[in-house]
């Protein structure tokens, strides 16, 4: 009650006698001294949310009794949690999570009826019949969880994208926080958007440009791509759905360009494999986990590399085409079960679980650096003639003794901020340090550049990279690191490149920062 006394004190001095306007509760400290009326926003088992004359005021409900029609119930009292979004989400990657929430915790899943796009999920103790709370999963599509969540009908977003400014603009004003700030976002795994054909096509790789233009209606014969002669069909998610959302800012809009007509949307993913994978003359832009039996095009440049999306090369962010699956929240307090559920999304049990669930996994892991004999391929091929031989060797000797963490850094077009996948890792890295996981290690922030320019300035600004990542890594650590870990910097600019440099992606591919353990 010391929070409600200070708080009513400081915003008026008085109280507003029941009655005097309509609300839909009255808190009321046990003493009888202090009295709150208000609507009830919500209630978590544990905390009161209420809009009152002062303003929205969370209240701690041990220190208060509650009078009015819209009371829960204390005691057979069960947490509602609502989530909206990304049917693929709540189709596939929420369901699983729940069950091995609930393993962990002791506790029972099951799946009630569904009511409409709204599957229904309850939990409850062993020796309990009624339910402590219910994870309520609306399947629909990114934006319309955004807008769920501005209205008030959601509690958590999922979203196959990022969140877009209109949509933050909105939360803001419905006083939901700042959803763009990092700690209003978790990335819950990762997935990437692949060009898809049948195995029977001939085609073995593609690249982005090449792709647009195909999407475009420029390019509209498969001997334009080294294929047969044979009119190209084209094949897209649902329109408006968070993976055609991402694949719209990712692809088509860097490009300006604008769809070809004839294209046929799909309202499962999977639907749009079958289809794909039945018609050799046939492409689509669809998810990696969904492939099915439709083959995903490695993505090419003119300089000979090509990026193929495996699980190593999405959690890395080497594969340009990545899409994070998000969970957004409210600036509000969560019931206490939702937050028990986000601590354990981002757990090592958590991790296996999205891997078996056919998504990437943000567990890190190492390689050393004697199994990238692709990216050592392309240093001696790429970056030899002008870095020089000298700076090639110093990159070997210094790399050689160590492992290349899974964790990597890159940055949104024409600037300095981390992408979203990013963004995430250097959360997970400061957790992992603060909570001694790297013990008596040197982690070594290595910075990469794209070509343009001097060798000699690449490897300055690439340099400046590593350590702009490392500082935000110490930023984002809350309490401290164990003396014994060492935070290095270093910076080979153009000396390793990963894609070409013809191309925007390609060099976004190539700025990046990583992460060395020995």
């Amino acid at each position: 009650m010391t929070f409600l006394r200070a708080a009513l004190a400081a915003l008026i001095g008085v109280v507003a006698p029941l009655g005097a306007i309509a609300q839909d509760i009255t808190l009321t400290s046990h003493d009888g001294k202090v009295e709150v009326v208000g609507t009830l926003l919500g209630y978590d088992g544990e905390f009161y949310r209420l809009d009152t004359q002062f303003g929205e005021l969370t209240i701690d409900g041990s220190g208060v009794t509650c009078d009015g029609p819209a009371c829960p119930n204390l005691i057979d009292f069960v947490a509602e949690v609502h989530f909206a979004g990304s049917s693929v989400m709540a189709e596939t990657l929420l369901p699983a999570l729940i069950h091995g929430f609930a393993k962990q915790e002791g506790l029972i899943a099951n799946k009630d009826a569904s009511e409409g796009a709204e599957a229904v999920y309850s939990l409850s103790r062993p020796d309990r019949s009624a339910p402590l709370a219910r994870l309520r999963l609306k399947g629909t599509d990114t934006g319309s969880g955004f807008a769920d969540m501005v209205d008030g009908a959601t509690d958590i977003v999922m979203a196959q994208r990022e969140i877009r400014p209109p949509e933050q603009e909105a939360a803001q004003a419905a006083g939901l926080g700042d959803l763009a700030h990092p700690r209003r976002s978790r990335v819950l795994a990762l997935d990437a958007i692949v060009p898809v054909v049948s195995p029977d096509n001939p085609v073995r790789q593609i690249s982005p440009s090449d792709l647009v233009r195909v999407f475009s209606g420029d390019v509209l014969n498969w001997t334009d791509l080294g294929g047969p002669d044979a009119p190209i069909a084209l094949h897209l998610p649902k329109a408006g759905s968070g993976l055609d959302q991402a694949i719209e800012d990712q692809l088509l809009q860097p490009a300006r360009i604008t769809l070809a007509g004839q294209v046929v949307r799909h309202p499962r993913g999977q639907d749009m494999m079958q289809a794909v994978s039945r018609d050799p003359f046939a492409i689509g832009i669809g998810s990696h986990a969904g492939l099915g039996s439709a083959q995903a095009l490695p993505l090419a440049g003119g300089c000979g590399h090509a990026l193929t999306a495996t699980r190593q090369s999405v959690k890395t962010e080497d594969y340009p085409l990545t899409a994070p699956m998000f969970l957004y929240l409210p600036q509000h307090r969560l019931p206490r079960i939702a937050r028990q559920f986000l601590a354990y999304s981002q757990t090592p049990d958590a991790q296996m679980v999205i891997r078996e669930a056919g998504l990437v996994d943000q567990a890190p892991e190492t390689t050393r650096i004697g199994l990238q004999g692709d990216r050592l391929a392309n240093a001696i091929s790429s970056g030899a003639a002008e870095v020089g031989m000298e700076e090639l060797q110093r990159m070997i000797e210094t790399l050689r003794p160590m492992s290349r963490l899974s964790l990597s850094f890159r940055f949104q077009a024409g600037s300095s901020r981390p992408d979203a996948q990013s963004r995430a890792n250097i959360l997970h890295l400061a957790q992992a340090l603060e909570a001694g996981s790297f013990g008596a290690k040197t982690l070594t922030f290595v910075g990469f550049s794209d070509g343009e320019g001097p060798a000699s300035s690449n490897a300055r600004i690439a340099r400046l990279r590593a350590k702009t990542v490392r500082n935000a890594v110490l930023a984002a650590v809350e309490t401290a690191i164990p003396d014994s870990v060492e935070l290095a910097v270093d910076g080979f600019g153009e000396a390793m490149p990963m894609a070409c440099d013809d191309s925007e992606w390609g060099k976004k591919v190539n700025r990046r920062v990583e992460v060395w353990i020995k």
